[in-house]
């Protein structure tokens, strides 16, 4: 198969506080970090309004009933007392003097002495102006808001695309990739796989010449337009802001001459997100989001599910663009795999843009723009100020001139949520990829326009989703560790119990699961749902293959949350054992 671009005290002084009850001020500053000092507004009639010694006596008193040395430290401007708890205390001990503090009737409010930190100014990149898609209120992405907690670094971003050709703009984060194309004709390098993913330029020389549909096209340096979007340098006086500018890029090259080779894919994959290739050094800086702004006709494949499946276990979220035929995803792969963020095109307006692919496989929309309308004529651009503008090179077939460019397509959506994959695991590291689209995917807000055809959860937020995992981090996965053995012709169940939740599973259940097994053509795996309604996650396949350690997406939609899960697993044939080793579930 192919796969093509898509596209000291002080003195005294009354405090003016409110006289009224604070209840509800005070509850809605409830500590949410660790905490130093505490602000005290007394009521005008209490003694410790106007006296510091009475003030400190208070504090004193307050915090040995809470455990805590608390102490008076100085007046505010305000008349409000500052207490000083002896150190950084954690939210929970600051809760407990503070509840001290509120049950007093001559104290107005009480309130954490919180951080203030400078906020994100706009960018001085010559082009910013020009990116929409970051910072319009209508169908930007709402980006410049996530920059005042994250810029995405310690993350690397493996772009799986037609390489990497030298911009200046991009230089300073970019770490070494890897050339994955093995046809030394469509690679135009001279060889097979090399540890070089320059791109060299995917230009078709005349008509038919990649197959009977395919036109004469010039090089599109694809690769390089999608790592902008992601991680172009900002604040340097020139040129486009990237979304996740802290984060690195890590060129993988698959595509050339003619698209690229779904085993070649795979393998950059498997590289990408840690694994081994047979052949190919280890990757030194494995990625923890892929982006794959690419795909063809059909429906996901073992080999690219597999793959993918491999990838997340590891860690790795991976993106994909849903495809610009302006059909049903669900035709398309790797779009249609499981375990990926399936990511919609949307324009200016806020609309779906006129190409982009649909369906209810659709996970996110985001910005991918339309250089034309509908209506107008096929390959003309009218409109290009609504494309998404980056890093690109003027060379018509090899490299020439660094230069910025604007496109359109689903590829250009992709790696706006792949920015944004890269902003939330740098603020959170620990959050695993189901809790990356869960946390994308449950921030979202509605288009601004319309969607026929479904565009999933709605228009990426950056800043209200950064803004979800940092101030609520998700809630680890439900997890049992237990071992389990599998013998022969046996079926044998693990089970986690699921208290506390609201309501019916979702309809994208995670469910990780760790089998050691020396053959898991004789497994079947089920999730076994509290009502005893069975979902099969693993049905005899992959023959001889070693072990299975992969999640799963399951829509448990239908079934109550709470209650006793089961992961059964029933071997079928004689001659290999293993055992359960670990399983969870993530909702």
């Amino acid at each position: 198969m192919s796969v093509t671009l898509l596209a000291g005290t002080a003195t005294a002084s009354v405090a003016v506080a409110s006289e009224g009850p604070a209840a509800a001020p005070a509850a809605a500053l409830a500590p949410t970090a660790p905490v130093e000092n505490l602000i005290v507004g007394y009521k005008s009639s209490a003694a410790e309004a106007s006296s510091n010694t009475a003030a400190a006596d208070d504090a004193a008193a307050k915090g040995k009933k809470a455990g805590k040395k608390a102490k008076f430290d100085r007046r505010l401007g305000t008349g409000a007392a500052l207490v000083n708890l002896g150190g950084t205390v954690a939210p929970a001990a600051a809760a407990d003097v503070m509840a001290q503090f509120r049950a007093d009737p001559d104290v107005a409010y009480v309130e954490p002495d919180t951080r203030a930190y400078p906020t994100a100014v706009t960018p001085n990149d010559t082009d910013y102006a020009k990116q929409w898609d970051l910072f319009e209120s209508t169908a930007g992405m709402n980006v410049p808001a996530a920059w005042d907690k994250t810029t995405g670094s310690g993350v690397t971003v493996a772009v799986i695309d037609t390489g990497y050709v030298a911009h200046s703009d991009l230089a300073p984060n970019i770490v070494s990739g890897y050339d994955f194309i093995s046809s030394a004709t469509y690679a135009r390098d001279g060889g097979g796989r090399d540890g070089n993913p320059a791109d060299e330029g995917d230009w078709i020389a005349t008509d038919g010449e990649c197959g009977l549909n395919s036109k004469a096209s010039s090089s599109s340096w694809h690769g390089t337009h999608v790592a902008g979007t992601i991680a172009a340098a900002t604040n340097n006086s020139k040129g486009i802001s990237g979304i996740a500018y802290g984060a690195k890029i890590q060129p993988v090259r698959v595509l050339g001459k003619c698209g690229g080779s779904t085993s070649d894919i795979v393998d950059a994959i498997t590289w990408a997100s840690g694994g081994s290739v047979a052949g190919v050094p280890a990757n030194a800086t494995p990625a923890k989001v892929i982006n794959m702004s690419l795909g063809g006709p059909g429906a996901c494949g073992t080999s690219y599910q597999n793959a993918i499946n491999a990838a997340v276990a590891r860690g790795t979220t991976v993106v994909v663009a849903a495809g610009n035929s302006n059909a049903d995803a669900a035709g398309y792969s790797p779009a249609s795999c499981n375990n990926v963020i399936n990511v919609a095109a949307s324009n200016r307006a806020g609309d779906r843009s006129y190409y982009s692919n649909y369906g209810a496989i659709i996970d996110i929309a985001a910005p991918g723009g339309e250089t034309r309308r509908a209506t107008d004529t096929p390959g003309t651009v009218t409109t290009p100020e609504n494309a998404i503008l980056s890093t690109l090179n003027a060379g018509t077939t090899t490299p020439g001139a660094e230069n910025y460019k604007p496109y359109q397509g689903t590829s250009m959506a992709a790696p706006h949520v792949a920015g944004l994959a890269a902003l939330l695991k740098s603020a959170n590291s620990a959050l695993t990829p189901a809790q990356i689209e869960s946390a994308i995917k449950g921030n979202a807000r509605p288009l601004a326009g319309t969607c026929t055809g479904g565009c999933g959860a709605g228009l990426a937020d950056a800043a209200a989703t950064v803004a979800a995992v940092t101030s609520n981090p998700p809630a680890p996965a439900l997890e049992n560790t237990t071992d389990y053995a599998i013998g022969d012709n046996t079926t044998v169940e693990s089970p986690i119990t699921v208290t506390g939740k609201t309501g019916n599973a979702p309809a994208t259940l995670k469910v990780g699961v760790k089998i050691v097994h020396t053959y898991i053509g004789d497994l079947k795996v089920d999730l076994v749902a509290p009502d005893g309604s069975v979902y099969t996650l693993h049905n005899r396949s992959g023959g001889s293959t070693d072990n299975i350690d992969q999640v799963y997406t399951v829509n448990a939609s239908s079934e109550a949350a709470n209650g006793t899960w089961k992961l059964r697993v029933n071997d079928n044939a004689g001659g290999d054992t293993g055992k359960i080793d670990s399983w969870n579930l993530t909702f």
